[in-house]
């Protein structure tokens, strides 16, 4: 079996730390046990061979042997596909993991990412600007809630959906926007009290944290 190298920024800011998107990497691969090493590219000065393996100059990517995957949704896909722990093997159970895969990527955090991203940047509220976005997010969430209320995962057993819906919920809920959605919190809850959920976070703040030194 190849060796996995996941490869994320050697230093971020301090703001999204515990929220890079190796993370949904690293938790994957802690859930699945597959043994993995992590390498880094500068966030300063990125090169050429940064654009090679991830052609917007963002992180993650994973190298599988002769493979180099970027995009943490194709990469948890890939992973799902080496170990049942992530994905079932069925037809039925993976055809639903992968259709709340693109779920969580193009229908909720189409809306929460932009919406968080003023967030971030402290420009929330009191514009026509924003309320569109806060409208968007409201409207997402309002179907999600249902769905999750009436299930502990996804789609069955804790999967790569999960990790992903999760990830795109945590940054909603760092800014108190899940308040009126108690099923959507208690989700996040259930995952990120996952003991894979908590070694990957951890890893990724003491990354990042020791290039501080």
């Amino acid at each position: 079996m190849a060796d996995l190298i996941l490869t994320t920024f050697d230093w971020v800011p301090d703001m999204p730390r515990g929220y890079v998107r190796d993370l949904r990497v690293r938790w994957a691969l802690e859930e699945a046990g597959l043994p993995y090493r992590v390498e880094s590219v500068p966030f300063r000065g990125r090169d050429s061979a940064h654009f090679t393996h991830q052609p917007f100059g963002q992180v993650p990517w994973l190298t599988d042997g002769d493979i180099s995957l970027f995009e943490s949704g194709a990469i948890l896909l890939h992973l799902g596909e080496r170990s049942d722990a992530l994905m079932p093997r069925d037809p039925r159970g993976r055809a639903e993991v992968v259709e709340w895969v693109f779920a969580a990527l193009n229908s909720v955090e189409m809306a929460s990412l932009p919406w968080s991203l003023l967030a971030f940047s402290g420009l929330k509220g009191g514009t026509p600007e924003w309320k569109v976005l806060d409208d968007f997010v409201s409207i997402r969430l309002r179907h999600l809630e249902p769905v999750l209320a009436a299930r502990e995962w996804l789609a069955g057993a804790f999967s790569i959906a999960d990790i992903l819906m999760a990830d795109v919920l945590r940054l909603l809920e760092r800014f108190d926007r899940l308040t009126e959605h108690p099923a959507c919190r208690a989700y996040i809850t259930r995952a990120t009290e996952r003991p894979a959920f908590m070694k990957a976070h951890a890893d990724q703040m003491a990354h990042f944290a020791a290039a501080d030194r």
